[in-house]
């Protein structure tokens, strides 16, 4: 092993920077050297670019914080009229059913009754990436929910991942900008596999719980149908009484969880960059409408004073086995949008969107996303009026006095446009009765700006998110935080970054240090707080420990040619249908195939458009002269190849033997022989597995 050095994890000596003055100005330059000091737009020297102005360490964050505003504001309004983050996004319209009430902790209308169906539109995205870039990136997936309810619209806007990277909106702007192209290059596109990205990462502690959720196997879902969804904050519920009860907002999928393989990631982008998209399109367009359920973990004052960390963190979570997800009701997405631009594009979520017997926490992330949003939405879609757009107008009874505005459809009508009036019909009017109240919580404290120490720990949970792991997701991280760090220029990043892992796993550590050859191995980064190791492995937290119980929504590609056994073709499509499965058949022409019997199948892709990649599982199903023909295409071998290398299961006939054999793969019992029509049934069992793992297992 490498030779230990305790100071390789020291931070990077900043490089010269060129200081920034308006015309006569001066620049601020800190008594001991060059380093301009960091201002406002306005030349205010900046004491603190780290932590925004709030009450007390763990209190609101104060409006009359000029410096987070500023910076903020610059922010969201860098580009037009592209989204600057989730510019890449689908969506469609759905419902939500409330499974029963829950007047004892809410008073929100939408969970006062069993069975209510409540109008939904959902939007899917990827973060870093812009509008052109490919669904299959490795990042965090946007997972937003707007119910249209009888009080108002709710935006539940989430990720696909439980926390984030920081734990202050006030660095935002700054994880963003690392993350994006590097500004003087304009690339990698959708990719942190480069140095400012890491850089950043690496002297931000807090980001290492993230860090291990985005280089595991939840930043390549499969599908959008195949992912939970989370609020990331904590919230609260308000019941009729006023009482409050903290809860964590959860969307699990009833499909069960699936995520592709990197490699496979990788092709996909290439074969079919709109694969997510596709993937819903068709859902919906055949009738196999994906389902989510509403999981709420709730809990109180006492609960929040006693867990181990903050509730008010953003980079940690609540496990499961503490608090379990009750789920209160189910969201179904059945009809796709009639215009792209109209809906998705113009859809505007913001946290702040929220409806009486909902309210927010001091979460200082949240308290800066309920400023952004809005901010926003009135720059990338023109004007204060965006609510007037269809898809973000509520669909219940609405009445105010704002006026006029850019693009504005509708006005007051009548000559009063404003409240208090004296008019007998000069409505609208207040309603202490009906209307929207803030939780009234007690707030004491000086204006300060501070981290609280209670967020502090920044490599336990993500010791205990790695450790919740299967062997094969664990090696998967590894591999991923090998290939991003081998991608960044500068070892000194490389080698801290091995110095958080370190604290977080040191067999982890070992694995990336070896991976990226380094010649020495830092010591462990300097912790605010020791990594615990009382904290238990949550199963939770593993995708494969939470895969689906069926083969349900999934798709076999059967690669064919002519002579294809007609009464094997058929069992293995009617198999695949009462699993709620498709057949996609792959042929040397797409025009089609004759099967044994004479019969003629429509192909649904060519041989060189349709590689195994964009399948679940695969079936070689050639004549014993096709397989022969097939033997001499190099995109047969690959598609058989690939199909092996991403553990798939692997159903092929007797004629396909010799076609195995040339395409240099070894058989195990992933590979399932169907030899008669009786044997489709079985496979699409082992289907239920999705991955033949073992077949790992030996590789490795």
């Amino acid at each position: 092993m490498a030779k230990r050095k305790d100071d390789a994890s020291k931070p990077l000596s900043k490089p010269d920077a060129e200081a920034v003055a308006g015309k006569g100005g001066e620049t601020h330059q800190i008594a001991s050297g060059d380093t301009p000091v960091l201002t406002t737009q306005q030349g205010v020297p900046v004491a603190d670019d780290q932590n925004s102005l709030r009450v007390g360490a763990r209190g609101p964050t104060l409006l009359e914080d000029f410096h987070f505003r500023e910076k903020i504001f610059h922010f969201d309004h860098e580009r037009i009229p592209e989204r600057v983050v989730h510019a890449r996004g689908y969506g469609a319209h759905g419902y939500f059913e409330n499974y029963g009430p829950l007047a004892d902790v809410t008073s929100a209308d939408l969970f006062q009754r069993k069975g209510e169906k409540t109008p939904v539109f959902v939007r899917f995205s990827t973060v870093a990436g812009s509008k052109g870039s490919a669904d299959l990136a490795r990042d965090v997936r946007g997972f937003a929910v707007k119910f249209y309810t009888k009080q108002g619209n709710w935006d539940l806007v989430g990720n696909n991942i439980p926390v984030f990277f920081i734990q202050d909106a006030i660095k935002f702007p700054d994880l963003i900008h690392a993350a994006k192209p590097e500004p003087d290059r304009a690339f990698p596109q959708a990719q942190t596999a480069h140095d400012n990205f890491w850089d950043f990462i690496s002297l931000t502690p807090e980001s290492m719980h993230m860090v291990m959720w985005i280089m595991s196997d939840r930043t390549i879902p499969r599908s959008f149908r195949f992912m939970e969804g989370f609020g990331v904050h904590t919230f609260r519920l308000i019941n009729a009484e006023g009482k409050s009860t903290f809860v964590k907002f959860h969307w699990k999928p009833k499909q069960g969880l699936q995520s592709v393989v990197w490699n496979e990631a990788v092709k996909i982008n290439g074969a079919d960059p709109d694969f997510h998209r596709r993937d819903l399109w068709a859902a919906i367009e055949a009738g196999d409408f994906p389902e989510w359920e509403l999981g709420v973990q709730l809990f109180d004052e006492d609960f929040a004073r006693k867990f181990e960390f903050d509730v008010l963190d953003a980079t940690k979570i609540i496990p499961e086995e503490q608090v379990p997800v009750k789920r209160i009701g189910r969201m179904v997405l059945d009809r796709r949008v009639d215009n792209f631009f109209a809906e998705t594009e113009q859809v505007a979520f913001c946290t702040q969107n929220i409806v009486r017997g909902i309210d927010f926490s001091d979460d200082p992330l949240l308290q800066g996303r309920n400023f952004s949003y809005l901010d926003t939405q009135l720059k990338r879609l023109g004007g204060p009026n965006f609510t007037h757009l269809p898809i973000n107008a509520p669909k219940c009874p609405f009445a105010h006095f704002q006026q006029d505005g850019h693009m504005a459809m509708h006005n007051p009508r009548g000559r009063v446009n404003y409240e208090p009036n004296s008019w007998s019909d000069g409505g609208p009017r207040e309603s202490p009765e009906a209307g929207f109240k803030s939780y009234p919580e007690p707030v004491e404290g000086p204006n300060v700006r501070v981290r609280s120490e209670t967020f502090s720990d920044h490599y336990s949970q993500a010791r205990q998110f790695y450790i919740s792991q299967t062997e094969i997701e664990q090696r998967h991280i590894g591999n991923a935080l090998t290939f991003e760090l081998s991608k960044v220029q500068t070892p000194a990043i490389r080698a801290r970054m091995v110095s958080h892992l370190l604290n977080i796993d040191a067999g982890l550590a070992e694995v990336v240090a070896a991976g990226l050859r380094l010649k020495e191995i830092p010591g462990p980064a300097t912790a605010a707080r020791p990594t615990r190791q009382d904290l238990k492995p949550s199963a939770k937290l593993s995708i494969i420990k939470n895969g689906p119980k069926s083969f349900a929504g999934r798709k076999v590609g059967a690669l064919v040619t002519d002579g294809v056994d007609a009464a094997v073709l058929a069992a293995l499509g009617k198999a695949l249908k009462a699993e709620g499965a498709m057949l996609k058949l792959i042929a040397p022409e797409v025009g089609g195939v004759k099967d044994s019997a004479g019969a003629w199948h429509d192909a649904d892709e060519k041989l060189e458009g349709g590689p195994s990649v964009l399948f679940d599982a695969v079936a070689i199903l050639p004549s014993k002269e096709g397989a022969g023909l097939l033997a001499s295409l190099p995109a047969a071998r690959d598609f058989i190849a690939d199909a092996t290398a991403h553990r798939k299961f692997v159903a092929y006939a007797p004629a396909a033997a010799p076609l195995l054999e040339k395409a240099g793969v070894a058989m195990d019992e992933g590979f399932v022989p169907l030899n008669k029509s009786g044997d489709a049934n079985g496979f699409v069992a082992r289907c239920r597995g999705l991955r033949f793992w073992d077949r790992a297992a030996a590789e490795r």
